[in-house]
Parts: C-alpha cells; sequence; structure tokens
C-alpha cells in the first residue's frame, strides 16, 4: 500500500524554490521506495499564476510534487520512465485523499505539459 514514510520539511529559497531540510520518503506501490535526498530543490507544483488555475489547484500537492520532481531528474532512483514518474504523482494525491477533481487535472497538466522537463537536470542541482 502506497503512504509517506516522512513529512515534507522544506525551507522556501525564494517566492518559488524550495530546499528539503530532511529527506522525502515515499513508499510507492508502482515503483517501491522513493527517497528525496536532504538538499533537494524543487518549485513544488509548478502551477501556473493564472487566477483561475492557481485558485483552483496552488497548494494542492506540496509532498506529491517534490517526489513527481524528483523522478523527473536524471540520475534519480528508482529509474522510471516519464509515464511512471507522472503515474506515482497522480497515485500520491490518491493516497494524499485529493479529489479526483483535484488530482486528475494536475495529473494531465503534467502529462501534456512537463515533457520538456523530463531528465533536463540532475538530484543535486539548484533550480
Amino acid at each position: 500500500m502506497s503512504k509517506f514514510l516522512t513529512e515534507l520539511d522544506a525551507i522556501c529559497i525564494t517566492d518559488l524554490i524550495w530546499k528539503l531540510n530532511a529527506p522525502l520518503i515515499y513508499e510507492s506501490d508502482i515503483l517501491g521506495k522513493i527517497r528525496v535526498p536532504k538538499g533537494f530543490y524543487t518549485d513544488l507544483a509548478s502551477v501556473p499564476r493564472v487566477p483561475i488555475a492557481y485558485l483552483a489547484f496552488g497548494g494542492r500537492a506540496h509532498r506529491e510534487a517534490v517526489i513527481h520532481d524528483a523522478l523527473y531528474r536524471l540520475d534519480m532512483t528508482p529509474i522510471c520512465t516519464r509515464k511512471q514518474a507522472d503515474d506515482v504523482f497522480l497515485e500520491a494525491m490518491k493516497e494524499r485523499g485529493k479529489p479526483w477533481h483535484i488530482r486528475y487535472p494536475m495529473y494531465w497538466a503534467v502529462r501534456l505539459g512537463a515533457g520538456k522537463n523530463w531528465h533536463q537536470r540532475k538530484v543535486k542541482d539548484k533550480l
């Protein structure tokens, strides 16, 4: 059964960038244990700052977004496909109790719009 094994502990670096103070660990039914290391930089969920989109989806899936951001990194383990990374994002949102009208639009947003970010950075890279 999928579940987060640790809480999200991060500090805000800028308005959009966060840095983990401690590892974030998630047990996925799809990929097994995923450990995002302390010091990892993330932008959380990259919801456009368009008022309606941000009001609907901003701030809704921080933990899930960190896992997703990490899985998109070139040197992250476990190794996975982009589809698997996106599916883990959906799985984690479901595990955290996000309603379908939040999780599916966010899932389809990454499926359709996040491909340009796939394997563009390494785990230790700053944003």
